[in-house]
């Protein structure tokens, strides 16, 4: 997987095509795993790499960003993400039901395309029942539509968005997974050298991920008040007051609290001039994270088999192409507002 990473990197600077190694090393992931038979002995790896290594890679990442740069942006950023939320949690039912897509199927897809992918949908699916096939449909919506997104968006937004702010508030809110924004705003600064656009699609991310507190609750009512059956607990349904708070707080990956607190030593370090740990603070936040980056996006392309988006029909893809589209659409009119 790193070679392959290795390879792509090299690719792009021996033929100056600006094509970052980051998507190319999914590709041939993707390639890779669904030509060829790969042995059992593999799957560790893979598995090690799509997990652990992804996760210190988005870790490294929060080595370039400094609080005091963040706030600048999470401020013009908050009423991006609620607009382009909101549009998702809003169109996406809707939209199910006109196709007539299951319930469940249809509630997951919403949160999973308007909140934070994979994260959002295994939040919601115990607390409305959902069958696996409607958890393994939904999974697959945020792996193809958010593994485009990380493909083409940067490309795409470089042409279309109005500055460097523009374009992370479209990553951020265009894409599904909090990694695949990463992944995404780290191929646009490694081809297009704009770090401006990294911190603000992290930032938007980050604030993006805080609609968890609110949109499961509510995603859960509903789910369970249409199904006429409680949430899958063995325990009582907590206080109106902390059933966010606990929701949030349950469903955040550890690795982002990591991605803060690295970010909190920056931003310390740069408030204290501590210019001996600036060397350090770039060799994590520019090396260490784009090659590890890389190697974790083979593993997932890896890891991704075409046999998992065969036989359940049109439909559910149609409805989670449409909410991609009108989330991602909202979030770029948005930011072009408040960029």
């Amino acid at each position: 997987m790193g070679v392959g990473f290795a390879s792509a990197s090299l690719l792009t600077a021996a033929t100056a095509i600006p094509i970052s190694g980051i998507p190319l090393s999914i590709l041939f992931g993707l390639a890779a795993g669904n030509t060829l038979k790969l042995p059992s002995t593999v799957k560790p790896g893979v598995t090690f790499a799509t997990k652990t290594v992804l996760q210190t890679g988005i870790v490294c990442v929060a080595a370039k960003l400094s609080f005091t740069e963040l706030l600048s942006t999470g401020a013009t950023g908050i009423p991006v993400v609620l607009s382009s939320v909101t549009a998702g949690m809003l169109f996406i039912p809707w939209f199910g039901r006109l196709l007539g897509v299951d319930r469940p199927t249809s509630l997951l897809l919403t949160a999973g395309t308007s909140i934070c992918g994979v994260t959002a949908i295994t939040a919601l699916a115990p607390s409305i029942n959902a069958p696996p096939r409607s958890v393994a449909v939904a999974v697959g919506n945020t792996v193809a539509f958010g593994t485009l997104g990380m493909l083409f968006y940067p490309y795409l937004a470089h042409e279309v968005c109005l500055n460097a702010a523009h374009v992370g508030m479209a990553l951020g809110t265009g894409i599904h997974d909090t990694s695949q924004v990463l992944g995404a705003a780290a191929s646009y600064d490694q081809t297009f050298q704009d770090p401006e656009a990294m911190r603000a699609a992290a930032v938007t991310k980050l604030t993006r991920n805080l609609g968890l507190a609110a949109c499961i609750p509510y995603l859960t009512y509903v789910g369970n008040k249409e199904s006429g059956s409680p949430p899958s607990s063995s325990s009582p349904p907590p206080s109106p007051t902390m059933s966010g708070l606990s929701t949030f707080t349950k469903y955040v990956p550890p690795f982002l609290y990591a991605f803060l607190g690295v970010s909190l030593l920056r931003t310390t370090s740069d408030l204290l001039a501590l210019e001996s740990l600036s060397p350090i603070f770039d060799f994590a936040g520019k090396d260490c994270s784009k090659y590890l980056l890389g190697t974790a996006m083979a593993g997932v392309g890896l890891s991704t088999r075409k046999e998992a988006l065969e036989g359940v029909g049109y439909k559910p893809f149609a409805v989670g192409a449409a909410g991609a589209t009108v989330v991602g659409g909202t979030g770029y009119a948005a930011g072009a507002i408040f960029c």
